[in-house]
């Protein structure tokens, strides 16, 4: 898919057909997610790779029982890593730099996603602790998005956006 079909194709897909995600389709999304940019190249966020029911059932759980989360083929979770930002950043590192590294990670790897026609929903409405217990981590890690990944089994029209001259000031 050329890059403006891809942002015109887009939808968030809250139903999921059971069927497998191919492994290559897997690659080019995590492998995407690798490639977006970060303060200070430092990456500073970790993914977490969610394909066991039972754990998908507790992100569903944790994400205030969206239950949809449960019956995608496999979720993402994107957690912040404020300490590895802080090495060089200090506390706007800590605060800011490592929720953008993983927010963008996570938007890379949802235009993957759609270019490779799969579907998927950023899930940003969560209990951190419920996340990071589901994921099995502390709390050196602060969750940002779950990006349950899977094949439609909805077609949901466009939503309505915003006009460019509500939405964009020009500073002159």
């Amino acid at each position: 898919m050329e890059f403006f079909e891809v942002l015109e194709a887009r939808r968030s897909i809250r139903a999921f057909a059971d069927k497998p995600v191919e492994s290559e389709k897997w690659h080019k999304i995590l492998d995407s997610a690798n490639r977006a940019p970060s303060a200070g190249n430092l990456q500073a966020y970790e993914i977490f790779e969610v394909r066991r029911r039972r754990t998908l059932e507790a992100l569903a759980r944790a994400a205030f029982d969206q239950e949809f989360v449960a019956q995608a083929q496999a979720a993402l979770v994107f957690c912040a890593h404020p300490s590895r930002s802080a090495r060089k950043y200090g506390n706007r590192g800590v605060s800011l730099y490592c929720v953008q590294d993983a927010t963008i990670a996570c938007a890379y790897a949802q235009l993957a996603a759609t270019a490779l026609g799969l579907a998927c929903v950023w899930v940003g409405a969560f209990d951190d602790d419920a996340v990071r217990e589901a994921i099995g981590v502390g709390q050196q890690l602060v969750p940002v998005a779950i990006l349950p990944i899977g094949y439609a089994a909805e077609a949901p029209e466009a939503t309505a956006r915003r006009s460019i001259s509500e939405l964009v000031h020009v500073i002159e």
